[in-house]
Parts: structure tokens; C-alpha cells; sequence
């Protein structure tokens, strides 16, 4: 229980960095942990199907590419546009609505009970697996098959027709 608590308080003290930043780029390198950090908490409720898809996905593409974006935007102060006063009061109430939701939350876990699961594979790839390749295997092929059809026709819209003599 001692990890799950420093794993989340790694995780909150990430995502205040993440506000906090200055500079963007350092912004979404403090995203990227916090992602981590979520990663970890899913290996902790043994969901390895998520931390996976959580890693590779969005530590692995998406906030990679955010890094790109705006290491290519290259971005200044000085240009910059001020913010108005509404927006300004809109970000205001936004955060004492997340304030107010997270004392519900806290007020809520202090007298809740944990959770306990039926199926303690529940979140395993390997049950993940069985049910989508005996349940599900119709559906999955179809589906590859309309990917493989997309990706065929994108090669084709994309192919360069020969200049004719």
C-alpha cells in the first residue's frame, strides 16, 4: 500500500508540474511522466492490458509528437496574445470546480470500502486474449480485414501516376 501512495503522490506532484512549467517542452516531459506514473498505477490494479496501451500509446506517440509540435513551433513570449479578462474568469471557475470535485472524491473514499474483483484475471492480457480470439473472432478478422482494405486503398490514393510520353 506504502508504493501506491508514493506512486500517486509522483503522480499528482507531475501533473502540478505540468501546470506550473514555464518552458512548454519542459511541460510535456513533466506529461510524460505523470503518463508513467498512471502506467504504473495500472500495473498496480494488475490491468497490463492498459499500462501497455498507456505506454505505447501515449507516452510512446502522442506526447512525443506534442514534443515535436512544439519544438517546431518554436514559441515566444513575446508573440504571445494577452488574455482576456474572460478567459481568465472562465479558468478561475473551471478550477474551484475541480477543487470542489476533488474534496467530493476525498470525502467519498474516506468512508468507502475497497473494491474487491470476482475474477482476479480479470484485467490480464491473457484473459483479454481468450475472450477476443473465442468470443469475439468474427468481428476481430472483419475488422483486420476492413484495416488492411483502408490501408490498401490509402497506398493507392497516394501512388504517383506515370507521366505519359
Amino acid at each position: 500500500m506504502g508504493i501506491f501512495y508514493f506512486i500517486a503522490f509522483l503522480s499528482v506532484l507531475f501533473a502540478l508540474l505540468v501546470i506550473t512549467a514555464k518552458n512548454p517542452v519542459h511541460s510535456v516531459l513533466y506529461l510524460i511522466l505523470t503518463f508513467f506514473t498512471i502506467t504504473i498505477h495500472y500495473i498496480l490494479l494488475n490491468a497490463q492490458f492498459l499500462a501497455i496501451v498507456n505506454f505505447i500509446v501515449y507516452m510512446g506517440a502522442i506526447m512525443v509528437l506534442f514534443l515535436f509540435v512544439l519544438m517546431l513551433l518554436n514559441l515566444n513570449v513575446d508573440s504571445e496574445p494577452v488574455k482576456s479578462n474572460i478567459v481568465k474568469f472562465a479558468a478561475v471557475i473551471g478550477g474551484c470546480c475541480l477543487l470542489a470535485t476533488l474534496f467530493g472524491a476525498l470525502k467519498l473514499s474516506a468512508s468507502s470500502k475497497p473494491v474487491l474483483l470476482a475474477d482476479p484475471g480479470l484485467g490480464l492480457v491473457k484473459s483479454l486474449g481468450k475472450v477476443l480470439f473465442n468470443q469475439f473472432l468474427l468481428p476481430f478478422e472483419i475488422s483486420s480485414i476492413l484495416l488492411l482494405s483502408a490501408m490498401v486503398g490509402a497506398v493507392l490514393l497516394a501512388k504517383k501516376e506515370p507521366k505519359a510520353a
